[in-house]
């Protein structure tokens, strides 16, 4: 990803419209771009989604190969998650290899579904020490105007839970749904103009500071929570992120999950 030269101007007017707490889009702090999820939208994948939060446009979609278990796991199967972001998605992006923001965001998503524990790697077995279900999970960024985390996260276990494990086409038995215990769902904060923000523009990304991404399950536990960029917060700002989280990722649930029983 290219560095933006990131114009004093524009921080000083983030900062100067924090100061009567306002946005650059006249978003609440805690308020949402507009949202759209599309399942079942790539012809050619097991599960897929397509997310739009405001600009922002990604898809994810999920395929199966089959694996030989390691050895010290016989009985467990595998999931890979990887992002990828071309300079389709905005001038900041270069064409190569995976650019470290990129895969940084895969590792994210990758965690907040892993360490939820939706995903039982032992229900992947096939035959123990033989063979077993490699669930591989891509993510493809197709505009991004801020907050790829929690879009890619949101495609991500969407695609996942409206899934089918393609037992037939292998010769291993017939097709099934693939099990997915909870919906973990992930929610982005930025601090712009000294104060934390949810779902951060591109231009609030630019202009801003440390950011903060909290993976909630279904019950409300901590799943995961990543930090980046430099910068610290306190007591106080964790529990005011930790609040609006609850709410907003309990609605977010609702939505995947009205989504999956529409299907």
């Amino acid at each position: 990803m290219a560095i933006p030269i990131i114009p004093s101007l524009l921080r000083d007017n983030l900062a100067a419209l924090a100061a009567d707490d306002q946005r650059l889009d006249g978003r609440k702090r805690f308020e949402g771009r507009d949202l759209e999820i599309e399942i079942d939208c790539l012809y050619n994948a097991e599960g897929s989604c397509r997310v739009r939060m405001g600009d922002t446009i990604v898809l994810a979609g999920v395929k199966f190969q089959i694996m030989t278990p390691y050895p010290d796991r016989p009985t467990q199967g595998g999931l890979m998650t990887s992002a990828e972001i071309r300079p389709v998605c905005g001038p900041n992006w270069e064409p190569g290899p995976p650019s470290e923001e990129s895969i940084e965001m895969g590792r994210v998503v990758d965690r907040g579904i892993r360490e939820s524990g939706c995903i039982d790697t032992n229900e992947l077995c096939i035959l123990p020490g033989e063979k077993a279900w490699q669930v591989i999970l891509d993510l493809f960024a197709i505009s991004d105007d801020g907050n790829l985390f929690d879009a890619f996260a949101l495609a991500a276990i969407a695609a996942l839970r409206t899934a089918t494990v393609p037992a037939e086409r292998f010769d291993v038995g017939e097709d099934y749904k693939l099990p997915v215990a909870g919906t973990p769902i992930m929610c982005s904060y930025q601090k712009v103009g000294g104060r934390f923000v949810y779902d951060a523009s591109k231009r609030e990304e630019l202009g801003g500071d440390e950011r903060i991404h909290i993976t909630l399950g279904d019950e409300g536990h901590v799943h995961s929570l990543q930090k980046g960029l430099r910068g610290v917060f306190t007591a106080a700002e964790f529990n005011e992120i930790m609040d609006t989280a609850q709410s907003r990722c309990s609605e977010l649930r609702d939505i995947v999950h009205n989504l999956e029983a529409s299907q």
